[in-house]
């Protein structure tokens, strides 16, 4: 048992859903009203998302709103060795929920204790799903102060019985967060932090597509380390330079107290000729040293400045109090690190005065965080720009106002209710730029980009490959803006009635054109393909509303040879 300690006002992007569930959890404070009507209140709901979206964070919400205690569990705990003991910790913990009602009881992981029993091998899984499903429903009878909350990212591997009405009423989907989501997660994740002035969260919302609040969270860390180390930066170089002042002024000193100390001194001149006297003047202030243009001297003297070895030993025993390290030039990163680490002096309110996180700060911590949806089947964004490619205008032109300007103008495509493309093919023969332009294309609008060459997604196994379509889709889908590129889209989609494959052609042609309808409904999502046999594709993919727009990359014309080869050499 744990006191929770967020509310609802600490959750961000997630209007919508926090809606659906204080409708769920009002029997908790006002189970009157189910009485009145005579109708049983729910009895719990299960969570579902992608890991980090916030399910835990949720259920601790839910119990601080209610002001009640949450029991909170994962569910492999509950898994013993001993035949039977994960039974009786099932029942114990249900018995516990009982007598502290009302409370919220949260397992974690749930999909761990409740596999589909169709599928199960050992008898012992079946038997701790049936005792998990008896106490839930034994709760109608003298536990209807108790909310049962399942939290799981698997929620298709969890037994039919488990998910139907009276058990877990309700099953509530948490999302990846669109950008506006993103920006009230991050003004609530900054909220205590220092930022710098004019800080624009919307631009940074833009620039985290597939980002989770965990993934958010992970990155204003990293772009606080950013800040320090910029801090690190800033009082390194000025401890070099108060060194430098230091050295040359304790040499100067040390030079004078030198020449003092000798008294007398003697003017030396030195010339090319061997023979000639050399005249020694007593004087009291300075020596000066008099060479001709040959160096060729001929006597020495004994009361002159003192050596170099002599002043460097001076100046070492001299500086050595004015900073923790002697010369922070001559050290590797590490020792520089290991000195402040062991260096025991506070920083003062000057030195911490302009330390803030800033714009640049989060921009460079983005290069080391990486969200947990593109952690695979993402690619990153290609570094091919426009001037990269040779020729091509007019494609270009056509791409740009495809895919580029919807992302980077949504406000005014929406105000003017502008369809755009659902999906472009390009065609042409091999070798003139199709895949580069997908390349270009993506780096141009800044957006996600999954590159998928088309025999990759077949699979030997039945249902394997449109599983890998679904996955694909899905994927962009959560990462919106997205690009996804079909390479060599003729293996994928041939034509149906030409195929000697059978029914596994078929299927896979069946899955990319039920996808594809789907991306109509869902903006952000841009499907690219490319080609150099478009007459073998199935037709049923090149209507109006799939691939609806065919651009073809033909071969070069004089003029734009001159234009490639420009670009090759630059």
């Amino acid at each position: 048992m744990q006191k929770a300690t967020c509310a609802f006002k600490d959750i961000g992007g997630m209007d919508k859903t926090l809606e659906d569930v204080c409708k769920l959890i009002l029997h908790i404070k006002h189970p009157e009203i189910y009485k009145t009507i005579g109708i049983s209140p729910p009895r719990g709901f299960l969570l579902h998302g992608p890991p980090g979206c916030g399910k835990t964070l949720l259920a601790s919400a839910i119990a601080n709103e209610l002001n009640v205690p949450l029991l909170k569990v994962a569910a492999p705990e509950l898994v013993a060795g001993v035949s039977g003991e994960s039974e009786e910790r099932i029942r114990e913990l249900f018995e516990k929920a009982i007598k502290m009602a009302p409370c919220v009881l949260f397992i974690d992981e749930i999909d761990a204790i409740t596999p589909n029993r169709q599928n199960v091998q050992k008898e012992m899984e079946r038997r701790i799903v049936a005792q998990l499903l008896s106490c839930l429903d034994d709760l109608n009878e003298n536990g209807s102060m108790v909310l049962v909350i399942g939290a799981t990212n698997r929620p298709d591997s969890i037994d039919p019985a488990l998910r139907r009405a009276g058990r877990f009423d309700r099953e509530i989907s948490i999302g990846i967060p669109d950008r506006q989501s993103r920006a009230q997660i991050l003004k609530i994740i900054t909220s205590k932090l220092k930022l710098s002035e004019n800080f624009d969260f919307e631009v940074l919302a833009n620039h985290t597509p597939g980002f989770v609040g965990a993934d958010l969270l992970s990155l204003t860390r990293e772009a606080a380390l950013v800040a320090i180390n910029r801090l690190f930066q800033i009082l390194k170089e000025s401890r070099k330079l108060v060194e430098t002042i230091t050295i040359e002024s304790k040499k100067d000193e040390c030079c004078i107290e030198k020449i003092h100390e000798n008294g007398n001194t003697q003017e030396i001149v030195v010339t090319d000729n061997l023979s000639n006297d050399i005249s020694v003047n007593s004087v009291s202030e300075s020596a000066v040293v008099v060479i001709d243009d040959d160096i060729s001297i001929k006597t020495s003297a004994q009361n002159i400045c003192p050596s170099d070895n002599i002043i460097q030993e001076n100046i070492e025993n001299k500086t050595e109090q004015v900073m923790p390290i002697d010369l922070i030039k001559q050290l590797s990163p590490l020792d520089e690190l290991l000195v402040w680490l062991h260096d025991k002096t506070a920083f003062s309110d000057v030195q911490l005065k302009n330390l803030c996180i800033t714009m640049s700060d989060f921009e460079e911590a983005l290069k080391s965080v990486q969200p947990s949806a593109k952690r695979e089947g993402f690619a990153t964004v290609p570094d091919i720009t426009w001037n990269d490619i040779g020729s091509l205008r007019e494609i270009r032109e056509d791409l740009q106002m495809a895919i580029v300007a919807p992302v980077r103008h949504a406000k005014q495509f929406d105000a003017l209710g502008i369809n755009i493309p659902a999906g472009i093919l390009l065609c042409g023969p091999p070798g003139c730029g199709k895949t580069l332009l997908a390349k270009a294309i993506a780096n141009e609008a800044g957006i996600n980009f999954i590159s998928v060459k088309g025999p990759e997604l077949l699979n030997m196994y039945v249902g394997e490959s449109e599983r890998a379509v679904r996955v694909c889709f899905e994927r962009a889908r959560n990462s919106a803006p997205c690009v996804i590129f079909f390479d060599e889209f003729d293996a994928l989609c041939p034509k149906r009635s030409d195929s000697r494959e059978g029914g596994a052609t078929m299927r896979v042609v069946n899955q990319m054109l039920t996808e594809m309808d789907g991306i109509e409904s869902r903006k952000g999502v841009f499907l690219l393909a490319a080609s150099n046999r478009p007459d073998i594709i199935d037709p049923a993919v090149l209507r109006p509303g799939r691939l609806d727009k065919v651009l073809f990359v033909g071969l070069p014309t004089a003029t734009e040879r001159v234009d490639i080869l420009r670009a090759i050499t630059k």
